[in-house]
């Protein structure tokens, strides 16, 4: 067996993108929007009949960019993002220089954080300490644990399908509970750790050892900073504390209730070691390091005393296709198109191998309650099918792949209703640079990363390189969390 074959029953599928129903591959909304713009331009007509020449090659025209698809969206909404993109460029509004401002708190972080402020907290039931970001906009609070870098690729295949029934009771957990809003999980890489790991092993040398034995030894301390990273994971939880029968009379009681929800999820079983919960030195040291790299390995105590403020970018500027901050210049990609085949479990190891630029790869989940993923699906079932209707009464006879999308869609509501849940979840991965000279090389690096996936479609995150870097960090931003 070679290493990218894996037993059947360590093959996982049911991934499947939502779809609309609409006109000629339209989408519904647009559907119904091209309906009322051709109504307007008749209505224009019965005073200005002239007026054809001019509407109907205009709609014509944006009905074909609807209908085209660019990089995995509609042409019209790439080309409507890069306008918007520009407009604001043009005001300097993609560039942020960190001030002091008079009201404290105002402004901490900036963009999609800039809500977000840093609580100080205990943990009752271990006396510890532990960091908590409250989002002051929507009254969220996100916990965030520690967890131990591992794997499970030499584990017994028991092992690994007992992890993945562990998880989905996790999911489980997440879909029956109102206050658990949504939840990520996060793999930070980060090479070079190896010259830490060369000073240990230089210090314990026998000087007695063959000199067959030190040359080797030598060799691997010479190449071990390049072989070598530091991994670290964690993951996110978002709690709303209000959404109870009792809701927390102060800010002290919604920690509390935050912290009894999160305790709620159990993880033991899922493969995971768990370190501990993140404390506030902690959340400024992930933050504080993703924009300057330079950081990571520095002293808790030398982020003891920042601010929340300082822990964000000093200076940033958020490009078309690149994000650059302090400490270097960040490409970040997101999750197009899942394969509509059954992939192995192991399927993001080439995105979790070390390679030369720091790397974070993040998922994030969105449990839908069980009542609203039944209803989900039932309407995904019945756009499948007028989607296969149309084109059967077009050409005769529906494609192959409508029919074969709406086995999938009746496969996936066959499994809610044993039991099953529906999950909105995305992929996010950013490779970070720490010199413009250096950019090509990580863009093509995470390029060659997500080919190695063979299967996993991905794209730039155009225009939203910020929202995404922001997205990946414990600072309370879920982009699939609804207020």
């Amino acid at each position: 067996m070679s290493s990218h074959e894996v037993p059947r029953t360590l093959m996982v599928d049911g991934f499947r993108a939502r779809r609309s129903f609409g006109f000629g591959g339209l989408s519904k909304t647009a559907t119904l929007i091209g309906a009322g713009v051709l109504t307007a331009d008749g209505l224009l007509a019965t005073q200005q009949p002239l007026s054809l020449l001019v509407t109907l090659p205009a709609t014509g025209a944006a009905f074909a960019l609807a209908a085209a698809t660019r990089h995995g969206m509609s042409a019209m909404s790439y080309y409507w993002a890069k306008v918007a993109w520009k407009r604001a460029a043009r005001f300097d509004a993609t560039s942020y220089r960190r001030l002091f401002l008079p009201h404290p708190y105002a402004l901490d972080l900036p963009g999609v954080g800039a809500s977000s402020t840093l609580i100080k907290a205990t943990d009752p039931t271990t006396g510890r300490p532990v960091g908590i970001v409250h989002d002051r906009a929507t009254g969220y609070m996100t916990l965030t644990t520690l967890l131990a870098p591992g794997g499970s690729l030499m584990a017994p295949t028991g092992a690994v399908q007992s992890s993945l029934r562990s998880w989905s009771s996790v999911l489980d957990a997440m879909s029956t509970d109102e206050q658990v809003k949504g939840a990520s999980v996060t793999i930070q890489i980060t090479p070079g750790a190896g010259e830490a790991l060369g000073d240990d092993v230089r210090a314990r040398q026998d000087p007695n050892a063959p000199q067959l034995a030190k040359r080797l030894i030598k060799e691997l301390v010479r190449t071990t900073p390049h072989a070598t990273a530091s991994v670290a994971p964690w993951m996110s939880v978002t709690v709303d504390p209000n959404a109870t029968a009792t809701p927390p009379a102060d800010l002290a009681e919604q920690v509390a209730e935050s912290l009894r929800v999160v305790d709620g999820l159990d993880l033991s079983g899922t493969g995971t070691d768990i370190l501990r919960r993140a404390t506030d030195v902690d959340l400024r040291r992930i933050v504080r390091s993703a924009y300057d790299p330079d950081v990571f390995n520095a002293r808790d105590a030398d982020f003891a005393d920042l601010s929340w403020a300082e822990c964000g970018p000093q200076a940033a500027d958020d490009g078309w296709e690149e994000y650059s901050h302090d400490g270097g210049i960040s490409v970040s990609w997101v999750l197009r198109e899942m394969p509509r085949r059954p992939i192995p479990y192991s399927v993001l190891l080439p995105l979790l191998a070390p390679g030369r630029h720091q790397r974070r790869i993040t998922i994030l989940y969105r449990v839908l309650d069980p009542m609203e993923g039944e209803a989900v699906l039932e309407r995904e079932i019945s756009h499948a099918h007028q989607r296969a209707q149309a084109t059967a009464e077009v050409k005769g006879r529906a494609k192959y792949s409508q029919r074969a999308d709406a086995q999938r869609a009746e496969k996936a509501a066959a499994q809610v209703a044993g039991g099953e849940q529906v999950v909105d979840w995305t992929l996010m991965v950013t490779a970070t640079a720490r010199s413009t000279a250096e950019l090509p090389a990580a863009r093509q690096e995470l390029a060659r990363a997500v080919k190695a996936t063979r299967g996993i479609r991905m794209r730039p995150a155009y225009g939203a390189g910020a929202a995404v870097f922001a997205a990946q960090l414990p600072i309370g931003y879920n982009p699939l969390v609804k207020d």
